[in-house]
């Protein structure tokens, strides 16, 4: 491979994409070294969607160990959907989504729409403000707590908790949060069957098929995966955006113009800067190859959605942002059986916090250079810390 390439440090946090475009190119199926072990990236799209509803690319951690150790090591311990392979995964799938159905998603819009420009009320005009701080993370953790049925003085012990779990932190650190976390829910999950309400969760609690129910295990687990997935991407997907908008003055132009354009808009975003860098890890079952090279069984598996929807062999001029392109088949929601259940919603939730935010101050810059900005350290999701910015409303 030509040169020396920085993967998961230094300058690859900022931008990754030069170094997925020499992989996709010479190495699709690379071996990295992570601070908690090796583990192989690939980068090609139609390699990545292939591998997303490949049985082979399992959730099953214990393809990891010798076939002998197998049978008596136990599954992960939190029964999650998302860290699941059929038939397991069927049935929670099946039932969450007697819940989370398009028409509830669909009529979240207006209250949606009514969030938004209230924290934009609360922001200063003509100062500088985070936008990340006090309204990419705000709106979609608003959404999702009240889809659940959180209350509304534990919200931000959420968001620290989520980080933790997703950013380059110690394995400790993140099995604490994750832990505590789990114990919330668990006596929340008791609350609600004692005193359900319309939320979500109740929902869950109460929800069957045939007879079948979520045990109490599984309900912290489903709510735990709604609450970081139900959240994190739309926060990702409106700093990344909003980025992309001030750093291509022609089509915030065009956006602002045509606000047709706006559904066109969100998918390009997704796109063009992955919220979710990759999906949780998979593991070989058996040896596959992969552009030339076998990735053996037993190999931890990173598959890059982000490098996948910038291959110039499914989007032409991959590197350029253009809101109204056609991106057809991209995969910032996955493919296959593990497509977020969720992609709904952040998407009414992007189009909704993007029409507020360039209809109440359609001035909006960046109040210091794009160079200046830091984003997190995160094999999962890409998201800037902060986003600096300056605001001026419409004229009266």
């Amino acid at each position: 491979m030509t040169g020396t390439l920085e993967l998961y440090e230094g300058a690859f946090w900022r931008d990754p994409y030069p170094a997925f475009s020499v992989l996709r190119t010479e190495a699709p199926a690379h071996e990295v070294h992570l601070p908690d072990g090796p583990a192989w990236i690939i980068t090609r799209y139609a390699d990545v969607r292939s591998a997303l509803t490949d049985p082979r690319f399992s959730k099953d951690w214990r393809y990891t160990l010798p076939p002998e150790a197998r049978a008596d090591a136990p599954a992960n311990p939190l029964p999650m959907m998302i860290l699941m392979d059929p038939p397991g995964h069927t049935r929670l799938r099946k039932l969450v989504s007697r819940s989370f159905t398009a028409r509830r998603m669909a009529e979240l819009r207006p209250q949606v729409r009514r969030y938004a420009e209230d924290l934009l009320d609360a922001l200063p005009v003509g100062d500088q403000v985070d936008l990340m701080a006090h309204y990419a993370s705000l709106l979609p953790v608003r959404v999702i707590c009240e889809l659940l049925g959180i209350p509304e003085t534990d919200r931000e012990q959420f968001t620290a908790w989520t980080r933790t779990m997703l950013d380059e932190t110690s394995q400790a650190e993140s099995q604490a949060a994750s832990g505590e976390m789990s114990a919330y829910f668990g006596r929340l999950v008791e609350v609600k069957r004692a005193q359900p309400d319309d939320a979500l969760l109740s929902a869950l609690v109460e929800v069957s098929d045939d007879g079948d129910r979520l045990s109490a295990e599984e309900l912290v687990a489903m709510a735990m995966l709604l609450l970081i997935a139900g959240h994190e991407t739309t926060v990702n997907l409106i700093g990344n955006g909003t980025f992309g908008l001030l750093t291509h003055p022609d089509q915030l132009a065009m956006l602002r113009e045509r606000s047709d354009l706006l559904g066109a808009a969100v998918e390009e975003f997704l796109r063009w800067d992955a919220p979710v860098q990759s999906p949780p890890v998979r593991f070989l079952s058996e040896d596959v190859e992969i552009g030339g090279v076998t990735v053996p069984a037993g190999a931890i598996v990173m598959l890059s959605l982000a490098a996948a929807n910038r291959d110039p062999e499914q989007f032409p001029d991959p590197d350029e942002l253009k809101i109204d392109r056609d991106t057809s088949g991209q995969v910032a929601f996955g493919y296959g059986l593990h497509f977020c259940l969720g992609a709904q919603l952040a998407r009414i939730e992007g189009q909704e916090a993007f029409a507020a935010l360039l209809t109440r101050f359609p001035d909006i810059s960046l109040a210091v250079e794009p160079e200046e900005l830091v984003h997190r350290r995160s094999t999962l999701v890409r998201g800037l810390t902060e986003l600096p910015v300056r605001l001026s409303p419409a004229p009266a």
